[in-house]
């Protein structure tokens, strides 16, 4: 299957400066995709190119099978956008702002109002329509955005740093409505935020984007395993005495290539996985008589594949900046010494 969103080399330069530096990115019909990358990484640029808003210098972004740059109105008929920030008529109520803009996206006069209505009642906002969004708070507004989104149909939708300035309880129900909507309608999500927990809730696929880069991309998972070495998952299980060394298990685990790492930590082993085997290594204990009184289990979140990618980005960094400093030092004494 060919992807919907595909992004060929695609780079933004501004003078000097490369705000989007050759992406690669494919995204399939349906998935839910998270562009995930601190402020000034470059992720915006990379939205406005994907909209047709911006020409890219270089490289090319094709969307359900549209070329963005070359065909710009085109695209903008497959594709819904929703900012950070989201404004409306406040004068107006919640409805009569859809069905005007329902009415710019084209939508014919005898179903325009129905639309808007049903849309309404798709972001839970349908007690809502006849109020003025004046009275509307932040996530409400961001739900009649989605609304917005939605009323022409779009196969793709994009979402930038939708639930900034949400309280948690909004954010919660603005994630899984996302969910919801892409599970019932097939529809693919690209969601560009910087807030790591609510990416993790709610993306298939995640892309970390670093000055202009896209350093990684994959599921958590796979991303887990492919950055901590294949050591992916960590079981702790406690007995309630300590252990003999070596381990007694040894002869039975030696076989299970998952297995990369043991550690005994007085009445604790740890084990380091590239799958999770929980169940199996307590099995095991049990069925060799050892009472087990405690298990934790570590799965490496996004937090942690965040910050390995920052570590190892910022040691290049250093590394380069020490290079260029020694290849300068270098230039100069040579300038000096003739």
């Amino acid at each position: 299957m060919d992807p919907i969103i595909q992004l060929k080399g695609l780079t933004k330069c501004y003078g000097p400066l490369k705000a989007v530096d050759e992406l690669n990115l494919d995204i399939t019909k349906g998935e839910i995709f998270g562009l995930l990358g601190p402020n000034g990484a470059g992720k915006t640029t990379t939205i406005l190119m994907m909209l047709g808003l911006s020409e890219p210098t270089a490289g090319s972004a094709w969307v359900s099978g549209i070329n963005v740059t070359s065909n710009p109105i085109e695209v903008k008929r497959k594709l819904g956008y929703m900012p950070d920030s989201v404004g409306f008529y406040d004068t107006m109520t919640a409805l009569d702002n859809l069905v005007y803009l329902g009415r710019l996206n084209g939508l014919p006069e005898r179903e325009v109002k129905s639309r808007a209505e049903e849309m309404m009642q798709v972001v839970g906002l349908s007690a809502y329509m006849h109020q003025k969004t004046s009275t509307y708070s932040r996530g409400m507004k961001q739900r009649l955005g989605l609304a917005d989104v939605l009323i022409k149909k779009p196969e793709v939708i994009i979402l930038d740093e939708p639930t900034l300035g949400i309280d948690p309880a909004g954010v919660k129900d603005f994630l899984n409505l996302i969910k919801e909507l892409s599970v019932k309608h097939g529809l693919t999500v690209l969601l560009s935020s910087h807030h790591l927990h609510q990416v993790q809730q709610v993306c298939d696929r995640v892309g970390i984007f670093v000055k202009g880069k896209l350093l990684a991309e994959g599921s958590i998972h796979s991303l887990s395993g492919n950055l901590f070495n294949r050591e992916g998952y960590t079981t702790a299980i406690t007995l309630n005495t300590a252990p003999l060394e070596p381990l007694p298990l040894d002869k039975e685990t030696e076989d299970w290539d998952v297995i990369k790492k043991t550690e005994v930590v007085g009445n604790t082993i740890h084990f380091s996985c590239s799958n999770d085997i929980t169940a199996r290594l307590v099995k095991l204990f049990v069925d060799k008589g050892f009472d087990v009184i405690g298990v934790q289990r570590k799965e490496y979140g996004l937090e942690d594949i965040y910050q390995k990618y920052f570590e190892h980005n910022s040691t290049e960094d250093r590394a380069n900046e020490k290079s260029d400093h020694v290849i300068k030092k270098s230039f100069f004494k040579k300038r000096k010494t003739r």
